[in-house]
């Protein structure tokens, strides 16, 4: 059963046909996944509190309806170390075309992956794993898995993937936190099967996976057409 605030964001975003990032973030966090440390500014000036209380770098992504891969449009800028080169990306953004507003963020590390969702007109909704980042679609490193997760589901779609290696720690790095990583794809799939009227498809990628966390880097999820309450 979908609570009141996540049926708000859902709500506020129909007339984009999307939930944009920040407001997607918030609704994970609702779900007590694992998100970074953000503020969602449409002026410059209300950046200043976080980055004193959070310090440098940080992560600077534009917000807008009119721009659903940010990267493609420029409007990501990682490692962001001074209030005065935020205020150069801030000015950049409020020129992108559809310009609401800026999300700034903790700056983290770890081992990217992807976990997604999409719902299968036959077959329902469907959850993805796979090592994640800009290369995902060169790598094609994925699981796929019908919702709900079980157990054996969670376990086997980490132990699938080729790139597993680098997951238990490879040369010298650490492993991830296994543990994590198992309750953000438990959560995600709860959330998937409660959402699926609502939507097309989410996308979380990357996954930034340390040995201490998994947090939800980036994300996006895409609205059905016709929700419950809008069919006939």
């Amino acid at each position: 059963m979908l609570n009141d605030q996540t049926r708000q964001i859902l709500s506020a975003s129909r007339k984009w046909g999307w939930v944009q990032e920040p407001e997607a973030k918030r609704l994970f966090s609702l779900r007590g996944m694992d998100v970074p440390r953000f503020l969602f500014a449409s002026r410059f000036e209300e950046v200043l509190p976080f980055t004193e209380a959070n310090g440098f770098p940080v992560v600077c992504k534009v917000v807008s309806p009119q721009v659903l891969h940010k990267s493609d449009a420029g409007g990501v800028v990682v490692g962001v170390e001074s209030p005065e080169r935020l205020k150069e990306v801030f000015d950049r953004f409020s020129r992108i075309e559809g310009f609401r507003g800026v999300l700034v963020e903790e700056m983290l590390s770890g081992v990217e992956l992807i976990v997604g969702a999409k719902v299968d007109y036959q077959f329902g909704p469907v959850i993805l794993l796979g090592m994640g980042g800009t290369g995902v679609e060169i790598y094609e490193d994925v699981t796929l898995r019908m919702a709900p997760l079980e157990e054996r589901d969670v376990m086997s779609m980490i132990q699938c993937l080729r790139g597993f290696k680098l997951l238990e720690g490879y040369r010298g790095s650490q492993p991830i936190d296994f543990d994590a990583l198992k309750k953000l794809l438990f959560s995600f799939s709860a959330l998937v099967m409660e959402l699926e009227g609502e939507i097309e498809s989410i996308d979380l990628n990357p996954v930034l996976c340390s040995r201490t966390r998994c947090v939800i880097a980036d994300a996006r999820i895409i609205l059905s057409a016709s929700p419950p309450s809008e069919a006939t």
